[in-house]
């Protein structure tokens, strides 16, 4: 189905000019679901073809969605419903979206990488499948030093435990590797040109979780620490520890709104990767 059926018709009998119109077909498509937040819309000629207007007619249309904050433009993309930075979102939809471009840069910071392992399998699968053709892929992975006591994990107490982080770095040992052997096996096997995921730890505990994609979306949420038992060398042990897997992610993306905070949180995120990358961190050893 294209993206531009279920759009209404124009009315010759409609006083409203005709921006208005085409503005109102959209936003009810958007509001209904139609298109959904973070999906782009039909291109500005595919839109002109469509209501069989001038372009200068279809960007008035997507001004005034624009203003109302419905939508977010980015300059050589297109037009996004917008995702409201104070809900709740899924990662996985968007990444899956990033491999959809020649050139994928992901950066991620956080305790273990479990859930970017999770969100990568799919675009990775579509790779190899032929249904995604990026041309680069370039990721950065950075993690806790687990070498180095920290305030989590932790026994239930406090104390540090040389065993339990050994635990959660094989964890994050695992889920590393796996990342970076499925990446660079598309390079191997030409399926892209290069392929590259780079890797380094820091002496500080992850209590926030971060995700920079193509440089222009932010996915960031916060670790809950939690008390709960684990197995630790055939012992059970209670410990503190991190819950990330289903942690709430909000999402910001750079966009010319200028009343938007999304354009400068996502420039502060990738100041504050790139900082800690160069000057904090070191080369992670497995």
């Amino acid at each position: 189905m294209s993206t531009l059926d279920g759009l209404g018709a124009i009315d010759p009998d409609d006083p409203r000019p005709v921006s208005h119109q085409i503005a109102n077909h959209l936003r009810a498509a958007i509001l209904t679901g139609r298109y959904k937040p973070g999906e782009r819309l039909p291109s500005q000629n595919d839109l002109s073809e469509r209501y069989d207007v001038a372009r200068e007619t279809v960007k008035a249309a997507l001004r005034a969605l624009r203003d109302e904050r419905l939508i977010v433009t980015r300059q050589g993309s297109g037009a996004f419903v917008r995702a409201q930075t104070e809900r709740p979102i899924g990662l996985r939809p968007h990444v899956e979206s990033a491999f959809e471009r020649a050139d994928v840069t992901i950066d991620f910071a956080g305790f273990t990488g479990e859930t970017l392992h999770g969100v990568l399998q799919e675009p990775l699968d579509k790779i190899r499948a032929g249904r995604l053709t990026p041309a680069t892929i370039a990721i950065r992975i950075l993690l806790p030093d687990m070498t180095q006591p920290a305030v989590v994990p932790t026994l239930a107490d406090g104390r540090d435990d040389p065993a339990l982080r050994e635990r959660e770095a094989g964890i994050a040992r695992r889920h590393v590797e796996a990342i970076a052997d499925s990446v660079h096996e598309l390079a191997d096997l030409k399926l892209v040109q290069e392929a590259t995921v780079k890797v380094r730890a820091y002496a500080a505990a992850s209590l926030v979780k971060l995700y920079i994609v193509n440089e222009e979306e932010v996915f960031f949420g916060f670790y809950p620490v939690l008390r709960h038992s684990v197995t630790v060398k055939g012992k059970k042990t209670a410990i503190r520890d991190l819950a990330g897997k289903d942690s709430t992610l909000f999402h910001f993306t750079v966009d010319d709104d200028d009343h938007s905070i999304g354009t400068p949180f996502v420039e502060e995120s990738k100041a504050w990767f790139d900082s800690v990358w160069t000057i904090l961190a070191h080369e992670y050893t497995p």
